[in-house]
């Protein structure tokens, strides 16, 4: 296509150039307000100079006419898999793709979008347009077709935001009168204080119906914990404990509609972090040694610990003639600590206390009860456990693991039984990988018979250091060894007793990450891991299912002792549950309620209100069971783009220029004899 045109590049500035302009006009005036002879040759003399100073040139271009450019965008979103809607896009987009290609001059580009891949919440399809149209320029763009089931959750706030200004229509799959049944969470708090309730607020919402009711069944970690009726649109609250720190995952379910297009967002899904309030310890320590201030730093180091600690100083049968009034020492309030205040406490440490007449009998029977019914006892033995007044000999006897027979003198080095070496106390140890470990020695150690359960570690002739034993609901640890406080000062290399004694104390306070079986579902990038601890030689497969239902057998593999793992893609939003038959796990993917499963009725009225301001508009592609496609036209010159039965694409006449050509109209010879005419006409006229 070739284009011819009159260009000027002028010889003077533009101001120089008008100018003169004026000065003619007003000499031209002038003359003819004098009637002079020869006026018209000075005039067409005076414009020849001026034109000559603006340079004109003839142009010839040489363009070559550019596509205009049309975007499909297909939505390939989960909820586009409900009923026949997966078959109707399929076909819309075959049908569509060919009426666009009969379109001369036109270039089609397709994407899908808006696949599920376990991290973008929502359908985006505005997102994937703008990487779509990236590279064309906007005074080529000629529309936009999306085939979706209306449901996107990018749509721009106005035409504008669009960035190009050409039409875009939406082909809605699905048909209308869906009926779906979800529950809409109207309020949850994300935070929770272990052992507080917490309310949750939230409503059956029914599209498509009304009227309708509904058994819904609230659980708390997979464990169903009331029911009850809701009639569609009705609000409800549950106010529910926080048992335990981390994750409480709350899964309100209603039952299914009749008709409805999935039970998916039948569930909805509340996490809800425990945090704990401050852990109350009681430190009983006896004669005062070296490791009492171990225990004491250690605790008194850890923020979420509330510590109270008694020395035993002056026992009752001290008398050595101090007056009463002279003392300065705290009476120990045992009655108060263990009788009436004993189940506040998580945990009770005996640092190498033994029977001074301080605490009668009936208050180590409340110590035991108090272990039976869920609480936990760790005591650090030294001599005082083998002797007369130890607490062996208490009420204790029945929950603490192992009888003392005597005291051993010798240098030796602590190290992971088998057991250990899965149990998650002390599994990973650091110095524990070599053999022996990479500790520093200890030389005394309490020797025991008739454990009743294996050790963790021992001594090097195998004899137990440390046992941990349940109890009823309550744990028990009997550390055998009153020396770890040489491993705090760093003696003979020290070992690692700040991340032993912090396990220890958090395995007796139940923290549920060093429970010895467990299940558990983390996230790693895109994938989710399977988690199983145990204390057994192998595991069984655990079967993982989907935030849409679909279940998948897994095989772990051994990954460190103790542990198995496997990994999958985290491919979907939601929760995900993992049972080996005896446990379960639940983790939420993403948002605990994803906005692809929130609303799957199909809908026009989301798109339309922008694809009406474009020019353009929304209309379903399946009212009578076949999909039906309207006519598609190129349109020149128009802002109206949809009509009964037909819609348009904005034909652009958008070129390149591949040639050029420049031909100077008044310079060379050609200007000098136009100005030479011009003058000597002038001449010429004046002297008749």
């Amino acid at each position: 296509m070739t284009q011819y045109g009159i260009a000027f590049a002028p010889l003077v500035p533009m101001f120089v150039l008008w100018l003169g302009l004026a000065a003619a006009l007003v000499v031209v005036a002038v003359l003819l307000l004098r009637r002079a002879r020869g006026t018209a040759w000075r005039a067409a003399a005076l414009a020849l100079i001026l034109l000559a100073l603006a340079n004109p040139s003839f142009t010839r271009e040489t363009r070559e006419p550019l596509s205009s450019v049309a975007a499909v965008i297909v939505d390939k979103s989960p909820s586009q898999n409900f009923g026949d809607r997966t078959k109707q896009t399929d076909e819309a987009r075959d049908a569509l793709l060919a009426k666009l290609r009969e379109i001369k001059g036109l270039e089609v580009r397709v994407a899908d979008a808006g696949q599920a891949d376990g991290e973008t919440d929502g359908t985006r399809l505005f997102s994937a347009l703008s990487s779509t149209l990236f590279d064309v320029p906007t005074d080529r763009i000629a529309g936009a077709f999306f085939i979706t089931d209306g449901r996107v959750h990018d749509i721009p706030p106005n035409s504008e935001a669009l960035g190009f200004q050409a039409p875009v229509h939406a082909l809605v799959s699905g048909h209308s009168g869906e009926r779906d049944r979800r529950v809409a969470i109207v309020s949850a708090p994300r935070f929770g204080i272990v052992g507080q309730a917490q309310t949750i607020t939230y409503k059956l919402d029914d599209q498509g119906v009304s009227g309708e009711r509904a058994e819904v069944t609230i659980r708390r970690d997979g464990e169903e914990l009331s029911r009850r009726i809701l009639a569609s649109g009705e609000t409800a609250r549950i106010r529910l404990d926080i048992p335990h720190a981390g994750q409480n995952i709350v899964e309100i379910e209603a039952s299914p509609l009749e008709g409805e297009l999935t039970p998916v967002n039948n569930r909805a899904v509340v996490s809800i972090d425990g945090v704990r309030d401050k852990l109350r310890v009681l430190l009983v320590s006896g004669e005062p040694h070296a490791g009492e201030r171990t225990w004491r730093n250690l605790l008194k180091s850890d923020a979420s610990v509330d510590l109270v600690h008694f020395t035993i100083l002056r026992p009752p049968e001290k008398q050595d003639g101090t007056p009463i009034n002279e003392l300065s020492l705290i009476a120990f309030p045992t009655r108060e600590l263990f009788q009436q205040k004993i189940n506040e406490f998580q945990l009770i440490i005996f640092d190498r206390y033994a029977r001074q007449g301080v605490l009668p009998t009936a208050y180590f029977d409340n110590i035991a009860r108090y272990v039976k019914r869920g609480g936990a006892v760790l005591v650090a033995a030294g001599p005082d456990y083998a002797s007369q007044t130890s607490i062996w000999r208490t009420p204790l006897d029945t929950v603490l693991p192992a009888e003392p027979t005597g005291v051993s003198e010798k240098a030796f080095r602590a190290q992971l039984t088998d057991i250990g070496k899965r149990h998650p106390v002390t599994r990973g140890l650091s110095g524990a990988a070599s053999e022996p470990p990479n500790w520093g020695r200890f030389f005394r150690i309490v020797d025991t018979r008739n454990p009743t359960v294996p050790p963790v570690m021992e001594g090097a002739a195998g004899e137990p250091l440390l046992l941990l034993s349940r109890q009823g609901e309550g744990r028990v640890a009997l550390l055998l060894s009153d020396q770890i406080w040489l491993w705090a000062r760093g003696y003979d290399g020290g070992g690692p007793h700040l991340d032993l004694l912090r396990r220890l104390s958090h395995w007796l306070m139940k923290q549920p990450e060093l429970d010895e079986e467990a299940l558990r579902l983390g996230t790693q990038a895109r994938d989710l891991v399977v988690t199983r601890q145990t204390m057994a030689e192998g595991v069984k497969p655990v079967t993982v299912t989907s935030p849409s239902g679909k279940s998948r057998e897994v095989t772990l593999s051994l990954s460190e002792p103790g542990v198995w793992r496997a990994t999958l893609p985290a491919d979907e939003l939601g929760l995900w549950q993992a049972t080996d038959g005896e446990l379960k796990a639940l983790i939420n993917v993403g948002p605990t309620n994803p906005k692809e499963f929130a609303e799957v009725t199909s809908t026009t009225q989301a798109l339309a209100p922008l694809a009406k301001a474009t020019g353009g508009d929304a209309r379903r592609i399946s009212e009578s069971g076949s999909v039906v496609l309207p006519r598609i036209l190129p349109i020149h010159g128009s802002s109206v783009f949809e009509g009964s039965g037909w819609l348009g694409v904005k034909m652009r006449d958008a070129s390149v220029v591949r040639g050029i050509g420049v031909f100077p109209a008044l310079t060379g010879l050609i200007g000098l004899l136009l100005l030479l005419g011009a003058f000597a006409a002038t001449w010429v006229r004046e002297g008749r």
